[in-house]
């Protein structure tokens, strides 16, 4: 099975979690900037959370379909249709052979994930199938898909098929069907043109002066359009140090806040660098990655600073939310 792109949108990448345990090599992580829609919409279709699907980038894909298939598109809504007709995100979708799936105009956020069971089938690169576009490795020949691009789509799993089953049962095949069942609105993060970002304390936060402290917990930060998947760079306030620092390189992740000399604080996202050399003011705890991942350029940002133990208590109840959704699907018959 395979889906070919008629049209390729803006940017569309092959995207799973990322490429674990190599950063000590250099090797960046890289995989979906909102891991947790790619994980929703890979549930919804059967497939494991990890599995590749399409990450597609603010103007979405023409993607055509030579056989019946399982879909789920999760994340921003950039208005996603079969055959012309617009369908929700976050439910299971089943697309007939022949159809096409297209995407209009981008209502909120701007990235969309879109997953089918059996998963992007394209080879692993460094135990990953995610696409590093500057190196051009992973995902689909290691760059963004272009029109006539025919993907390999795995084979489906019993979850998958036993999903499958359920709406052809329950609904017209050849004109498609969407689920009955989806991902709970009070699971789907709540995404915004202008959120609020909860952030933990860095290692070198009580190193910046208390006006840049404030500043940075109080006042608004605006993605600047030099941001992309490496990081997003904002601008606001600048915020100071007490005193000049010389600082040695040290480890970063998804989320690191850095403040480069300018003042101007940057976030590293999915395919951020491996270490880093400025103060790390704040790191954004993971349940609101997914949040700042659907900010687009010109955003607007405000950081609320929270504790460890409060950010680890809201990470363990978002997995805890996904494993109920897996056992309910797995109950569907």
């Amino acid at each position: 099975m395979s889906l070919m792109i008629g049209k390729p949108g803006l940017l569309t990448t092959v995207q799973d979690l990322g490429r674990f345990g190599f950063q000590k090599y250099g090797v960046i992580a890289s995989g979906a900037m909102d891991g947790f829609a790619l994980r929703t919409a890979n549930l919804l279709v059967g497939n494991p959370q990890g599995a590749a699907g399409l990450e597609i980038t603010m103007l979405g894909p023409e993607i055509w379909f030579e056989h019946t298939a399982l879909i789920s598109v999760c994340g921003g809504d950039l208005t996603p249709q079969l055959n012309g007709q617009p369908f929700p995100l976050w439910r299971t979708v089943l697309v007939p052979k022949g159809s096409v799936v297209t995407f209009g105009r981008m209502q909120l956020g701007c990235r969309a994930y879109l997953a089918v069971a059996g998963g992007i089938d394209v080879p692993l690169e460094i135990n990953s199938r995610s696409t590093y576009l500057r190196a051009g490795i992973g995902g689909y020949q290691g760059r963004a898909l272009r029109s006539g691009d025919v993907i390999p789509v795995g084979k489906s799993t019993p979850l998958g098929s036993q999903l499958l089953g359920v709406l052809v049962r329950n609904e017209e095949r050849e004109a498609g069907a969407v689920s009955r069942w989806s991902a709970a609105s009070s699971l789907r993060p709540a995404y915004t043109v202008s959120p609020e970002v909860r952030v933990i304390a860095g290692e070198q936060y009580k190193d910046f002066t208390a006006d840049s402290r404030q500043c940075f917990e109080s006042e608004v930060f605006a993605v600047l359009p030099e941001s992309d998947r490496m990081g997003y760079r904002f601008t606001g306030s600048p915020l100071k140090l007490e005193k000049p620092a010389e600082m040695i390189s040290t480890a970063v992740t998804f989320g690191t806040v850095q403040v480069p000399p300018g003042g101007n604080p940057i976030v590293l996202m999915a395919d951020r660098q491996t270490t880093g050399g400025y103060p790390v003011i704040a790191q954004v705890a993971s349940v609101d990655l997914p949040l700042l991942a659907q900010v687009n350029l010109g955003g607007k940002v405000r950081f609320r600073l929270i504790s460890l133990e409060e950010a680890q208590h809201l990470h363990l109840q978002r997995e805890e939310a996904l494993q109920t959704l897996e056992i309910g699907l797995g109950s569907l018959r």
